[in-house]
């Protein structure tokens, strides 16, 4: 449990160690902090200030080093009480907002360019999932002609969000019992979240059987769960960086290295953890550091993740990467890009 008691020089050496350590990526000793920061101390002060923070669990000792490590307790109050205000420089702000603040572009490249502006930036893993739309509320569908044995189902969500299928048909069609099953199932449907369409479909559509139109509502109710899924698939879910990540000093030794590249390859656990992180988290963003994740093979790691936000259907966007990171800039830039996303769907509308 962590000991806010602590006095207003612990909290100056905890603070300056971390500092250190995170730009350094080596065992800091006293006399590295005694000399770079003025702590008005004697090193041998400073050493004993580092001993005692140890003895607290703030610090590690590894190996035989002389020197001291946070642990993910240290990181903890780091992150809670002593870090600088999360804030972002004027040019990482105008960099963010010219390549997308601007963009006409359709959602999935949205995510795809906001995923590797947040890796561009942190130098971590960047995950950006689609949307979960199981709160979505369908605006109105669009049946589009493709050929004789297709058609194109257009879904657009009251967000300003489209979603689109292709529907194979056995049987022939035409265009006016394509238009017809359109109005029948707008007028059915509009209004509708995606659950309670997947939930009450059947019941909604089930008198409506004109001899032209069984073909269409068939492979239209046979496609329901695909359609109105609460995500299109975990190929939506965009993740960037292992190239920036890599150059970290982490990842300098092969076993971790390895490590570093099949966690980037396994989406089902990024995914997994991210939602888990964004379900508990309370405030503004959820920062989770080491062995506060539920997941073994992330206890070297920190998570930052937040929400954004389209009308009542939300997203997840965070980095993974090192606990050595610098988590005032990561929390910055995650916070920001999440809000800019939101802002962007809002103006799509």
């Amino acid at each position: 449990m962590i000991n806010e008691n602590l006095t207003d020089r612990e909290k100056s050496v905890l603070r300056y160690v971390i500092n250190q350590y995170i730009l350094t990526a080596t065992p800091v000793g006293s006399r590295s902090i005694s000399g770079r920061y003025n702590l008005g101390v004697s090193p041998a002060t400073v050493r004993n200030i580092m001993s005692e923070l140890e003895d607290l669990g703030y610090l590690g000792h590894p190996y035989t080093s002389a020197g001291r490590i946070p642990t993910d307790l240290g990181y903890r109050f780091y992150v809670d009480s002593l870090m600088d205000s999360p804030k972002l420089s004027k040019e990482e702000y105008d960099l963010i907002d010219v390549q997308l603040e601007q963009t006409n572009f359709e959602t999935n490249e949205i995510l795809k360019i906001t995923s590797s502006l947040l890796s561009s930036l942190t130098n971590q893993l960047a995950c950006v999932s689609y949307p979960k739309l199981g709160n979505a509320i369908l605006k109105k569908i669009q049946l589009v002609p493709l050929s004789s044995s297709k058609i194109l189902v257009v879904v657009s969500i009251k967000t300003g969000m489209i979603r689109t299928i292709t529907l194979e048909i056995k049987t022939r069609y035409d265009k006016n019992t394509l238009r017809s099953v359109e109005q029948f199932l707008n007028q059915r449907l509009s209004g509708l979240t995606f659950t309670e369409i997947r939930n009450t479909i059947s019941e909604r559509i089930r008198n409506y059987s004109t001899k032209n139109s069984k073909p269409v509502v068939r492979v239209f109710l046979d496609s329901v769960e695909k359609i109105f899924k609460d995500v299109k698939s975990d190929e939506d879910t965009i993740i960037t960086g292992t190239k920036n990540i890599i150059n970290q000093p982490e990842f300098t030794d092969t076993d971790q290295f390895k490590s570093i590249i099949e966690l980037a390859e396994d989406k089902d656990i990024i995914i997994h953890i991210m939602d888990k992180e964004t379900e508990k988290q309370t405030g503004n963003v959820s920062v989770t550091i080491g062995s506060e994740i539920e997941e073994e093979k992330l206890t070297d790691y920190s998570i930052v993740v937040k929400e954004y936000n389209i009308g009542q259907i939300a997203g997840n966007i965070g980095i993974i990467g090192p606990k050595r990171m610098e988590y005032s800039h990561t929390i910055a830039s995650v916070v920001y890009m999440a809000e800019l996303l939101s802002k962007i769907f809002k103006n799509k509308k």
